[in-house]
């Protein structure tokens, strides 16, 4: 009987590290993290303020280069030998969500999450298809033609997390995606973002300093002065 081998790590970091060089002083931001994150997963990285847990995620998602290490999502390799082109692979790989929403002030709910999703070069069937899903998977389908001025700070975050989601990625990154909200606010954001993580199975990293979210996380990691000190 064939049992099949067990699928890779959607994301694989290997004594990760990142420094920063200014003459004969150096600093160092992440000190030789390791780490696998499997499909489907939510993951809460927690960490005081200058931990290291952003520049994690930046590593993750190509918004930084390692110093030194090896670093695996989707399969591609990361720091290896040939070349990648990180501004195409964010895009077709890495959904992100940032604690300021960073959606366009001028197109409304629905266009912001269009936006993200005809750079994929994707039918437009397709794309008024997945926007019009993701917008009521998240509750908004009554105010796709309302613009972000006319949204709360709650709803901008979850057309935020619609627009990452609706790529269907393997991996979405979330940094701090509470930490412009009341924390009631918060807690129903977190709730909606693993109940979408479940239903897509893209991984879900999510870096905070706030330990109520660690506790809707399938695994929390730990981290400290640049080092992950427990899982």
């Amino acid at each position: 009987m064939s049992t099949g081998a067990a699928p890779s790590p959607v994301i694989r970091l290997s004594k990760l590290s990142k420094w920063y060089d200014q003459g004969p002083i150096r600093t160092v931001v992440l000190a030789e993290a390791s780490l696998t994150v499997d499909h489907g997963q939510f993951v809460v990285v927690l960490g005081p303020s200058g931990s290291g847990k952003t520049t994690l995620l930046n590593l993750i998602g190509t918004m930084d280069t390692p110093s030194s290490g090896s670093l695996v999502v989707a399969g591609v390799d990361l720091h290896g030998r040939a070349p990648v082109d990180h501004a195409a692979f964010r895009r077709d790989t890495i959904g992100f969500i940032f604690q300021f929403y960073n959606l366009f002030p001028t197109l409304t709910a629905a266009e912001n999450i269009e936006a993200g999703l005809e750079v994929l070069g994707l039918p437009r069937s397709e794309v008024t298809r997945r926007t019009r899903e993701y917008l009521e998977a998240v509750g908004l389908a009554d105010r796709a033609a309302a613009f972000p001025a006319q949204l709360s700070g709650g709803q901008q975050q979850r057309v935020a997390i619609a627009r990452a989601l609706a790529k269907e990625p393997p991996v979405v990154l979330a940094d701090e995606p509470t930490g412009n909200l009341d924390h009631a606010t918060g807690e129903l954001i977190v709730r909606l973002m693993r109940d979408l993580n479940r239903r897509t199975r893209s991984a879900l990293m999510v870096v905070t300093h706030n330990a109520e979210i660690a506790k809707m996380a399938d695994r929390v990691v730990h981290i400290s002065d640049g080092r992950i000190i427990e899982e």
